[in-house]
């Protein structure tokens, strides 16, 4: 009897978490978490959410909920770092001109903002159009994390890097920290 009662106890708890969407988040402190509504926020913090959602869109939208908080946390970590600018979109549209061997280059922190024109053709529909509802559930994603960030717990830990598990970059100086979905996060090596 006991055994049957624990099941339905679980079950019931996951019904619970899944009908108030917050499966997969981790939270530090749940009991004041806010739902604001998009329309509710100033312009410039619509202007910051609609690029982070932008970012998770290109970068996680195919990714559970929770690899989409952590693609978020690390936009929002690299705000809150002196290494990165000071705001979600500047984070988001960052490049950096890269010298190899006789060659220069301009690389984006987000490689999706660096590709050619298809993709930010769709993002700028995306951003008048309400009729997509995978942007729609990550705009979701990226307003709850915009305005709860500080009493999430950060599934990424304080990682301000990251890439798809089937891409093998050659970077230096940074530690392997948790993989969430197909993504492997990194934070900077502490020096000794």
């Amino acid at each position: 009897m006991l055994k049957y009662f624990s099941i339905a106890a679980m079950v019931a708890v996951l019904i619970i978490f899944a009908t108030l969407g917050v499966a997969g988040t981790y939270y530090t402190d749940s009991k004041h978490l806010i739902q604001p509504k998009f329309s509710h926020l100033t312009p410039e913090a619509q202007r910051e959410v609609s690029c982070l959602a932008g970012n998770i869109y290109f970068e996680a939208r195919s990714e559970p909920r929770m690899g989409q908080e952590a693609v978020a946390f690390v936009t929002i970590n690299r705000v809150n770092s002196e290494y990165f600018p000071d705001t979600i979109c500047e984070v988001v549209k960052q490049k950096k001109r890269v010298e190899s061997i006789g060659d220069q280059r301009i690389v984006c922190q987000f490689s999706w903002y660096c590709e050619s024109n298809p993709k930010w053709r769709y993002y700028n529909m995306l951003l008048t159009n309400q009729h997509d509802a995978k942007y729609n559930e990550v705009l979701k994603v990226a307003l709850f994390v915009y305005a709860n960030h500080e009493k999430l717990r950060d599934p990424t830990n304080g990682s301000l890097f990251y890439h798809a598990d089937y891409v093998r970059p050659n970077w230096k100086n940074l530690d392997k920290h948790v993989v969430i979905g197909r993504h492997i996060f990194y934070r900077k090596r502490e020096s000794i």
